[in-house]
């Protein structure tokens, strides 16, 4: 008998049934992607490293779909507008799979591509004058904003159902209007981090520059 041209199984299928699970149901297991890909259990592990093997493909299969470029040094684009661009970036890519957020915030980083991100990131803030102590304090703040803003956007569009009694918080809702809510808040708490960030960043100048 032939073999198939196209193999059963590859890491990249088991990612994206992996993928496709959390967003039905916010879990996966080994099991379901096998059965889901019509393979025995035992052959998903010839693959991958366990569970949290399949959890780093999903990471890198919602990575790619991130843009770092802005933050590649040699590009030269201003770390302030750098630092935006990954974000907003960065958001698009979790609000497309926002079930996906608890399962890999809880688990550590190890995929390649996705410390890649971190690494020109870091450089960028280093290479910004940004004291070393204060950079992963400012990244994971950043990361924080951006993945509470991605459910945000996955939220229901009225979280709040103002009665009689709460006129004022029934104006405010009404003044921001439909579908505007979450990416107004993004916005306004992106530019509150950045500014932040050039205070912090003008004081450890200004602390070199005395030393």
């Amino acid at each position: 008998m032939a073999r198939p041209r196209t193999p059963l199984l590859d890491r990249q299928r088991i990612a994206a049934t992996a993928l496709q699970l959390v967003a039905e149901q916010g879990e996966f297991s080994v099991p379901q992607i096998a059965r889901a890909l019509g393979v025995q259990t035992g052959s998903v592990y010839h693959h991958v490293d366990g569970r949290a093997g399949v959890i780093e493909l999903i990471r890198e299969l919602v990575c790619d779909l991130i843009t770092d470029d802005a933050l590649t040094l040699t590009r030269g684009t201003p770390w302030d507008r750098a630092l935006e661009e990954w974000a907003r970036s960065y958001r698009a890519a979790f609000a497309a799979y926002p079930r996906a957020i608890p399962l890999l915030m809880t688990n550590p980083v190890r995929a390649p591509k996705v410390l890649a991100h971190y690494e020109h990131a870091v450089a960028l803030l280093l290479a910004a004058g940004f004291a070393e102590p204060d950079v992963m304090p400012l990244l994971t703040a950043l990361e924080n904003l951006i993945l509470g803003s991605a459910l945000d956007l996955a939220a229901p569009e009225t979280m709040w159902e103002p009665t009689s009694e709460t006129p004022l918080l029934a104006g405010a809702l009404a003044a921001v209007g439909r579908g505007g809510r979450a990416d107004a808040a993004f916005d306004l708490a992106l530019a509150a981090f950045l500014s932040y960030a050039r205070t912090l960043r003008d004081g450890a100048a200004f602390r070199g520059a005395g030393a």
